[in-house]
């Protein structure tokens, strides 16, 4: 398990507040380890998702989420309705289908984040509004950024 953090350069240990915003930082991709063969490396992205053994599937969502772990348990529970940003960082200028690692790094990042308690449900009552921005690169550091903004309802 340590071989798979050393490889997740850039993960911090919490959110990174920034105005009443809760920044976390996910990976592109998980390794799952193996006790007779070679780890197996899966994209977080949905080419890979449709194509992987329904186990290796649940095996990348645990990896995941145990990954998050630190940065969800440390962000405030949510008890207002959210907007959600996604920023993908990719390695270089090679095409990207942003949506399809989003797709993938959104379902397992809301259901890790429910799971936690940090937030009652991952549903439209709860996340109002979701952005893409623009891709950017990080030669050293591929990751998809997901920035939570509280929506203050006045009654």
């Amino acid at each position: 398990m340590s071989e798979v953090l050393d490889d997740m350069i850039g993960l911090t240990k919490g959110p990174r507040p920034q105005d009443g915003k809760i920044i976390l930082t996910c990976p592109r991709f998980v390794t799952i380890p193996r006790k007779t063969i070679k780890d197996k490396k899966v994209q977080l992205n949905m080419n890979a998702y449709r194509n992987l053994h329904y186990m290796d599937d649940n095996n990348a969502k645990k990896l995941f989420k145990s990954l998050m772990k630190d940065q969800i348990l440390a962000m405030p529970n949510i008890t207002d309705p959210v907007n959600i940003q996604f920023q993908v960082f990719k390695k270089n200028k090679s095409r990207l289908d942003k949506m399809n690692v989003i797709s993938v790094v959104s379902k397992y990042l809301m259901d890790a984040i429910v799971e936690l308690g940090k937030m009652p449900d991952d549903n439209d009552d709860w996340i109002r509004h979701e952005l893409l921005l623009p891709t950017q690169i990080d030669k050293y550091n591929p990751r998809v950024e997901v920035t939570i903004t509280p929506i203050v309802l006045e009654c």
